[in-house]
């Protein structure tokens, strides 16, 4: 007969630092069975094929780090209330454990898991281990949600010296018998055809090469973190997006190793934490308003006319071959490397709504697949915000300059010759802008425009100016903001 222990059913929260299932599992004193269950399904849909990537060797990783300690990590696949069921039948568990998600239909799914489970008779427990406040315990002095970021993270960031974090789990009580496990390998994950050689060398999936990253960052790049940022070229951000994606580093580690090591917080470090809260703010925004993965925040641009059937735009703009550098770097950045710098996401971002004029959902799309770190809070607010239409927008009226844009924060062009080689011979001058480079520049640099590399497939100028059309079609005034 099987003796009583405890699942602690994992989701985004693939660590042992800092994880509050895992402790309060080991304070029950009872044998401990780690599983994660794969439905084939993310936040949104099913799993883009850069974020599966990832789960494979973060997954792989924690199996290591869990055997290290004495224990194992159960893999099993299919709906999440049967597999559980499965389990508690077999190993008898009478507790069960595991961190929330806040998208929408995982709040469902363990809403009524948390009812089935109780019923049963089952001690069943929740914890928040992704974010620093549970979204809904943040609210306006009129019991709204916060739609504005600013006043946002003023509510919020005065709370930022009480955050604490839970020691590492160091042993695990193990089981009599272990229940089956699946084949990682099974699940398919990885590509059957390779594309992902570029992933290798730029990420180390887990909870150590989280803690590495960090450990990277606030030793050099932090000092700088408000000027460096902003330019593609250097490592000047944390790139710790994917790990908390996946639970591999909690954000109160962050925010306390950032207070440990550097004591007081100078100005770069404090701009910093304001990305942690924009993380924040965009699952606040989830949380409460659930259709916008979907719809726009604002409902008046349902009815924004946005071009329909450009499939030769559309794959200029994913293949990174618009003509336009800046884009196509980033563009092809994200194609090799499974991330893209956030300055240049907003700029792929604004030539796709504006230059094309083709719709922010679509973009999202394309990012959920072939982003390592496709969150659906923070990918649904980055590109409502860049749109016009969500949560704190840029106004629709910004429309980014890919040229302008392109000097001002790749000044020596260091960024477009990495990624557009073909390019790499121009002078800066024209890095940003070949077409309009003098013959002989092209002709010395091995450019020819259409063959070696392309003509931009829009005049900016002209968009910008049909954009602004399009903007004025529908009438949004501040009035009529929703």
């Amino acid at each position: 007969m099987p003796s009583d222990c405890s699942i602690v059913w994992l989701q985004r929260d693939l660590r042992l630092d800092d994880q509050p299932a895992f402790a309060a599992a080991v304070a029950r004193g009872q044998p401990v069975i780690p599983v994660f269950i794969h439905s084939g399904a993310g936040g949104n849909g099913a799993l883009g094929s850069a974020s599966a990537w990832w789960l494979h060797h973060s997954l792989t990783a924690l199996g290591s780090q869990l055997e290290n300690i004495g224990s194992r990590l159960i893999l099993r696949s299919g709906e999440t209330q049967t597999v559980l069921d499965q389990l508690i039948q077999e190993t008898g568990a009478t507790a069960v454990y595991w961190s929330r998600r806040y998208e929408p239909e995982h709040i469902v799914r363990e809403q009524h898991l948390l009812s089935k489970l109780r019923q049963r008779g089952l001690t069943v427990a929740r914890f928040n281990s992704s974010l620093l406040f549970e979204p809904g315990e943040v609210q306006t002095r009129t019991g709204t949600p916060y739609q504005v970021f600013t006043p946002f993270w003023k509510s919020v960031s005065p709370r930022l010296s009480a955050i604490s974090a839970q020691p590492e789990i160091k042993a695990l009580r193990r089981p009599a018998t272990w229940p089956a496990s699946e084949s990682l390998t099974a699940w398919q994950l990885l590509p059957s055809i390779p594309w992902d050689g570029g992933f290798y060398h730029r990420w180390t999936p887990g909870e150590a090469g989280a803690r590495q990253r960090l450990k990277q960052f606030l030793k050099n790049a932090v000092f700088q973190y408000a000027t460096d940022r902003n330019h593609p070229a250097q490592t000047g951000t944390s790139r710790l997006s994917p790990h908390l994606h996946f639970g591999e580093i909690s954000p109160h580690r962050i925010v306390l190793e950032l207070h440990q090591q550097l004591g007081v917080i100078p100005d770069d470090a404090r701009i910093f934490l304001s990305e942690i809260g924009w993380r924040e703010f965009a699952h606040h925004i989830l949380y409460h308003f659930p259709q916008t993965p979907q719809e726009p925040l604002r409902k008046v641009f349902q009815r924004f006319p946005w071009n329909q059937n450009q499939p030769s735009e559309w794959r200029a703009w994913t293949h990174g071959q618009t003509g336009y550098p800046i884009v196509d770097a980033g563009m092809r950045e994200l194609w090799t490397t499974g991330w893209m710098h956030n300055r240049v996401r907003m700029i792929v971002g604004s030539f796709l709504t504006k230059d094309l004029r083709i719709s922010w959902y679509e973009g999202a799309r394309w990012f959920w697949d072939t982003l390592v770190d496709a969150d659906l809070a923070s990918n649904t607010l980055g590109w409502q915000w860049v749109g016009g239409c969500g949560a704190d927008a840029a106004p629709y009226f910004r429309i980014f300059n890919p040229v302008s844009q392109g000097e001002k924060f790749d000044a020596t062009g260091d960024y477009v010759r990495r990624w557009v080689p073909e390019l790499a011979r121009l002078s800066n001058p024209w890095i940003h802008q070949p077409w309009n480079a003098p013959d002989w520049e092209l002709t010395q640099a091995g450019v020819r425009l259409g063959e070696t590399y392309p003509a931009p497939i829009v005049d900016h100028a002209k968009a910008r100016v049909a954009a602004l059309a399009a903007f004025q079609s529908i009438k949004v005034t501040d009035s009529q903001c929703d």
